[in-house]
């Protein structure tokens, strides 16, 4: 099968499908199946059912009243139908030409004029036409691909392709799985016998096995990425101990047993010759970012440079600024990094990190920049790494040779996720919090009792404390009708004009941003109406209440995000959820979960279930191969088992591992190169 002898039309929407070549029409399985292997009878044919019925056409009309449609009245032996086409073309017309017999498949309903079925498909036959001995599949299609035309185009790929097994038949004996190619050519044209609750639910045999082999391929990917990267040298960090050793002695709090284990695995990692790239994940206010400054220290005890990169402003000047109080007085030279800088303050930093002058660089996406050059860049630090994509992190990976990378995340990835998607990294994770950190109480209330949730921010800010009003808007939607954030600080500070009532949005300036934020954290302002932007990196322990409106609109990951701004002091600190009745059931899982649980992990295993996993992976997915076909909250035993044969097929059948990777992976190698 040649796809250059395809018309580039066809070319142009099979690539749209992400069908590059023939193989990935092998593939590309359907979503469903139409039972037309079977014939009803009229009168026997069960209603609200897909079912298909042979009948001649005795009548056929155009009608404009109550709309233009056309109706046709179809007989056989049993009894009659009608059938209702709402919009059609001038061919349906002769399709449905009194004297033609014809093959309706469709839903019966009651209608107006008696039984009938509305758009069915339509195929005139003649007496005696044999019946498929398949069901017929329908498939993920584009604009301007037909099911027909996609059916022979697969059906071709089916003769031209290889289908052999590239497992050895001693394991996929051992693991009692279904040949390969007869599973794949179960599945695009299955005899009508099989049950069809097994297909659609993805548990028939045949889909057990296509699940297999991706989540093999899945894996022998990120195990090859991993050695690739073992491959590449870094540079041996040996520190000397003094700077951590002055900085912990300073700090007013000691690191928890957590903080101390997962310090040890990353100066371990660092003391190798070749690239750390580690995942450290952490709940919200685990303290994640002094264990980010003690690797630093490492890297500039050995005389190398370290970087840090967040997605925003406001987390990144966050960073910098206690990445400052707690490294300058070391004699540690640390700079900021943003896109909002002027021209000569930016090119100026630029040379300093260039000549080496400077040890630590904190800043935005700016870092990796083709302008900014390391010295000696011996240690990348990316928070919220989930944030960037691939070549992003590649990019700040390639400044000044190859340095060790520690990747940050506050959203705890469920454990299924880190075995398939994270599989090419070292995970570690803070699973203790810091003593006095207050829990968190959540409270649901309907946004009719506004009012209440006014005065009880008043009632707060009365005894010298913080809130926090979190709007997910900035701009006016008339079709979510949201409150934006502009009208609730005009209103919060008209209701509240005895207390100091700020702003801050991802529109304003960085530099009035700062301003509003560093009034906030000295307490001139008492209240903050905020948009996300103060989803992560603010710290201010006096802010005990957090409100967020329209809470049902938001992610779980969001949720806990916010709440996690709060109970960083000594006070009780509570998080008001507002909702807009009626809920919908996502909505209603979500704020159950969030309102039952303060555990990162355990809100991120119903993230997981309730959306999927794009939502953890963000930009991650444009650098591994997302998933067609398993289902990770349901196929965790399938995982577990392809992890097991990857290690297997690595360290004994690496022909093997080759062989099945060149055909999931075929086409597809930039995949691969994480």
């Amino acid at each position: 099968m040649d796809f250059t002898k395809l018309p580039k039309a066809t070319v142009s929407r099979l690539e749209k499908l992400g069908i590059r070549q023939p193989f990935d029409l092998v593939l590309h399985l359907p979503l469903r199946y139409e039972d037309e292997t079977h014939i009803f009878n009229i009168a026997d044919a069960p209603m609200h059912a897909s079912v298909q019925v042979e009948a001649s056409v005795a009548h056929s009309e155009v009608s404009y009243k109550p709309r233009k449609q056309l109706l046709a009245r179809v007989i056989d032996d049993s009894g009659e139908l009608w059938v209702r086409l709402l919009n059609f073309y001038p061919s349906q017309q002769q399709l449905l030409a009194v004297g033609n017999r014809v093959r309706l498949l469709g839903e019966i309903r009651r209608g107006f004029h008696g039984d009938e079925m509305i758009h069915p498909k339509i195929r005139v036959v003649s007496a005696g036409t044999a019946l498929p001995d398949a069901l017929t599949p329908v498939y993920p299609t584009v604009s301007g691909l037909s099911q027909p035309t996609l059916r022979r185009l697969i059906q071709d790929a089916l003769a031209a392709c290889s289908l052999h097994d590239t497992l050895p038949a001693e394991l996929v004996e051992r693991l009692d799985l279904e040949d390969f190619g007869r599973a794949v050519r179960l599945l695009h044209q299955p005899p009508p016998e099989v049950a069809q609750r097994q297909l659609a639910e993805r548990v028939h045999p045949a889909w057990l096995r296509l699940k297999f082999d991706e989540l093999l391929a899945q894996q022998l990917s990120m195990r090859l990425a991993y050695q690739r990267r073992r491959e590449r040298t870094a540079p041996v960090l040996t520190p000397t101990g003094t700077l951590s050793e002055s900085l912990l002695a300073q700090l007013p709090f000691g690191l928890t047993g957590a903080q101390q284990r997962v310090l040890a695995e990353i100066r371990r990692d660092l003391a190798s010759p070749y690239p750390m790239q580690r995942l450290l994940q952490g709940d919200v206010g685990s303290g994640k970012t002094i264990v980010a400054a003690l690797a630093a220290l490492v890297a500039i005890e050995s005389g190398h440079q370290a970087a840090l990169m967040a997605p925003t402003e406001i987390l990144a000047e966050q960073h910098y600024r206690k990445l400052a109080d707690w490294l300058t007085p070391l004699g540690i030279e640390v700079v900021w990094l943003a896109g909002s800088q002027k021209s000569k303050a930016k090119a100026a930093t630029i040379a300093r990190i260039e000549s080496g002058e400077v040890q630590m660089a904190v800043g935005t996406h700016a870092l990796f920049q083709e302008s900014v050059g390391f010295a000696r860049l011996g240690l990348a630090i990316v928070d919220e790494q989930h944030r960037f994509g691939v070549h992003q992190r590649l990019a700040l990976r390639n400044k000044g040779g190859s340095p060790h990378m520690l990747m940050m995340s506050a959203t705890p990835i469920p454990r299924t996720l880190a075995m398939s998607y994270y599989a090419d990294l070292d995970v570690s994770v803070i699973d203790e919090m810091p003593p006095g950190r207050t829990p968190v109480r959540t409270r649901l209330v309907q946004d009719a009792r506004r009012d209440e949730m006014v005065d009880y921010v008043r009632t707060v800010c009365a005894t010298g404390r913080q809130a926090y009003w979190v709007c997910p808007l900035i701009e006016e939607s008339e079709a979510l009708q949201l409150q934006t954030a502009i009208d609730t600080h005009a209103q919060l500070a008209e209701e509240l004009a005895e207390f100091g009532v700020g702003l801050v949005h991802g529109r304003l300036k960085p530099a009035e941003k700062a301003a509003v934020m560093a009034d906030f954290v000295a307490g001139t302002l008492q209240v903050l109406v905020a948009t996300t932007v103060i989803e992560v990196g603010v710290d201010v322990p006096n802010a005990t209440l957090m409100v967020i409106e329209h809470a049902e609109r938001m992610g779980l990951a969001q949720l806990h995000q916010l709440r996690g701004r709060v109970g960083r002091g000594g006070g009780e600190s509570n998080c008001v959820l507002l909702y807009s009745a009626p809920l919908s059931e996502t909505a209603k899982q979500r704020l159950k979960a969030i309102y039952e649980s303060t555990d990162g992990f355990v809100i991120a295993r119903e993230d997981l279930r309730i959306r999927g996993p794009g939502e953890f992976l963000g930009s991650r997915q444009s650098g591994a191969p997302m998933l067609r076909f398993a289902d990770l909250e349901r196929d965790t035993d399938i995982l577990e088992q392809a992890r097991d044969v990857a290690e297997q097929l690595l360290q004994s059948q690496l022909a093997v591992a080759e062989a099945h990777l060149q055909r999931w992976l075929a086409g597809r190698e930039e995949l691969l190169k994480t």
